[in-house]
């Protein structure tokens, strides 16, 4: 199985006030839950990335629960209005219980 690595892309620096344009990707290998092992012919389970949040110094400003059509390596590219210094933290979790989490500091001035 491949490694799941979450990437993200935050500016180091922002006027406060200033609109950003933040960035994730993660490497998930997403199972449709419909392929079925070719040795034994069993229904491999499905396994997407089923929700991703973001906050700002703990506060939640997007969030989205994923559907199973999302692609491999799912993509998601959203603001924030920087109001002052402080960390977006970031939030994955998939159908077997699976968490992965990342963080970032911004820096207003």
């Amino acid at each position: 199985m491949a490694k799941i690595k979450p990437r993200v892309k935050v500016p180091k620096k922002a006027d406060a006030g200033e609109v950003v344009t933040i960035k994730t990707l993660i490497s998930h290998p997403m199972e449709s839950g419909q392929r079925k092992e070719k040795k034994t012919g069993e229904t491999i389970p499905q396994d997407i990335v089923n929700y991703f949040s973001a906050s700002f110094n703990g506060e939640t400003f997007f969030e989205v629960e994923v559907d199973p059509a999302v692609s491999t390596n799912p993509y998601l590219e959203f603001t924030l209005k920087v109001p002052e210094s402080g960390t977006v933290s970031f939030l994955w979790k998939t159908d077997n219980d699976g968490e992965f989490t990342d963080e970032k500091k911004i820096k207003v001035g």
